[in-house]
């Protein structure tokens, strides 16, 4: 389902490894329909979201758990969480808080944003557009690991890549090319 903003509501549907690169990869479904979005990222990040996603917690807070509760402390809500673009293979997002009526948007790497969002309770959101750009089909198979460069050093949304990373067309394609059973389940 679409909002008014063409935004399209999602959750995680796994979180694995990418055999190819070693990297840990938060793949995220649409809630109505079949469309998945696979976003690669850190190994501290990917742990942080197992963690919240098995229940684990601990006696003293880690980083998105400190993070939530200063969010709540200074009175606000975390509203939203959208994903909002890629730009050369680099995932970004907002953090929509609310506090006092008032909205704010906060930039925000995708990764820190499902863990706060989950940590949160709040809904995370995609933008249409870039769902239907870089979603793969369930049912679709095929993937050519040597026509690939793994991601970047950072780990933090990119995503393999030919030549000229640039090139969403190829991103695409590869995308469109992967199957979930393509990524191991992520350990942390």
């Amino acid at each position: 389902m679409t909002d008014a903003n063409g935004l399209i509501e999602v959750s995680v549907a796994s979180l694995g490894l990418d055999k190819a690169s070693n990297t840990p990869v938060v793949i995220l479904k649409e809630n109505d329909g079949d469309r998945l979005l696979p976003i690669w990222i850190g190994p501290g990040e990917a742990s942080a979201i197992a963690m919240e996603l098995a229940g684990v917690k601990f006696s003293r807070p880690l980083t998105h758990d400190l993070l939530t509760t200063i969010v709540r402390g200074l009175g606000s809500e975390l509203v939203r969480v959208v994903i909002t673009k890629v730009v050369e293979n680099t995932y970004y997002a907002s953090l929509i808080l609310r506090r006092d009526g008032d909205f704010i948007s906060v930039d925000s790497r995708p990764s820190d944003s499902i863990a706060l969002a989950l940590r949160s309770r709040a809904p995370i959101y995609a933008d249409g557009e870039l769902l239907e750009i870089t979603s793969m089909e369930i049912e679709e198979a095929g993937f050519e690991e040597a026509d690939y460069d793994s991601p970047g050093a950072s780990g933090e949304g990119s995503g393999p890549v030919r030549e000229d990373p640039t090139d969403g067309e190829q991103l695409r394609d590869y995308l469109k090319g992967l199957n979930p059973e393509d990524f191991g389940r992520f350990q942390p």
